[in-house]
């Protein structure tokens, strides 16, 4: 099969790969609908994080499954398929908590390289969420956006406690920040207050229902969110970039007894001990358990209710995966869809 391969920062290379099959009992293969390329790659894109050797790339992903083991008793050949970027059984104490990147048996579908023609998945009962039936092309995007960044900006909201009567403010205009304005608006956020530079990203906010756009950054975004909240910050703030910019604009734009959802992979973030002790800030997040809300997501996208589709504004066949990259590494785009 086709798939995409980083051989070297800056360098992606669409080639043969082996076609995967069943190696556990519990796995199922699917064949891709669609893919794309997530924020999260252009770290190692970038060279910030290390590539061992030549490496599989992708981990979001919607299909249909072609194969399961012989101990997949839920998930059936045929099912068009949601998946999350973390597999997890799902049946121990921590996935029913609804922590399942922490399961004990996870692991990272990233991987396994999920931008190609085919994928194995681990795991098939407990990460899979099969739609109500086979979906109409038109929410192929919306779907695939559920197996990841739209699971990761709900999860921001979640732990941001962002809902009625709250002013919820977003650090971070790329897909997942953009979807944290999405999810704050169905949980039921009063004010929703988007922190962008650029005029398309602050455009699709305001579509996912920001009511505020703020364009400073730093202590200026900080001080420009406390002038817009009495001088006090924001209820819950969604942090979703990963950097130590990001992460102190978040919690110093946070009221005292206000909460900060944190999603962005985290790069050489540390945090204050003194000041954050005394700021009464609660912090929450890490990889997103999108496993959690995946049946509610796909549900929402199957009604037409929501459309977090719209964030991919570039579309390309899975051989031009470089384009795609670098597209998104020049803020071209803010996510590519691959389409095997």
């Amino acid at each position: 099969m086709r798939g995409a391969v980083l051989h070297a920062p800056g360098d992606v290379r669409v080639e043969d790969r082996p076609d995967p099959t069943i190696e556990k009992p519990t796995d199922a293969v699917i064949r891709l609908a669609a893919t794309c390329v997530c924020g999260s790659d252009l770290w190692p894109y970038r060279g910030i994080e290390d590539v061992a050797g030549p490496a599989p790339m992708g981990h979001e992903y919607v299909g249909v499954v072609e194969e399961v083991g012989n101990e997949v008793r839920d998930i059936r050949p045929g099912q068009f398929v949601v998946g999350s970027f973390f597999a997890s059984d799902n049946t121990c104490e921590i996935c029913r908590a609804g922590y399942q990147p922490s399961c004990p048996h996870a692991e990272i579908m990233g991987t396994l390289g999920a931008q190609a023609e085919h994928l194995r998945v681990p795991l098939a009962d407990g990460t899979l969420v099969a739609t109500p039936d086979t979906p109409s092309p038109d929410l192929l995007p919306s779907l695939l956006a559920a197996s990841d960044v739209l699971g990761t900006g709900w999860f921001g909201a979640v732990a941001a406690e962002a809902g009625p009567g709250k002013t919820v403010a977003v650090v971070g205009d790329g897909a997942v920040g953009l979807l944290g304005v999405l999810a704050a608006k169905q949980l039921g956020a009063e004010r929703i207050i988007a922190m962008s530079r650029h005029e398309s990203r602050q455009q699709l906010a305001r579509h996912f229902g920001a009511t505020d756009i703020v364009t400073e950054r730093g202590d200026e975004g900080v001080a420009r969110i406390k002038d817009m909240t009495n001088g006090f910050g924001a209820h819950s703030v969604i942090e979703a970039v990963g950097t130590q910019e990001s992460m102190m604009q978040a919690i110093d734009s946070t009221r005292p007894g206000g909460h900060v959802g944190y999603v962005g992979v985290s790069h050489d973030v540390s945090l204050p001990g003194l000041p954050l002790f005394f700021s009464h800030v609660h912090l929450h997040g890490g990889p997103a358990p999108v496993r959690r809300f995946l049946p509610e997501l796909i549900d929402l996208i199957t009604r037409r209710e929501i459309d977090p589709g719209r964030v991919f504004d570039l579309t390309l066949p899975l051989d031009e995966a470089a384009e795609g990259y670098r597209a998104m590494d020049e803020r071209r785009a803010i996510k590519t869809l691959l389409t095997p």
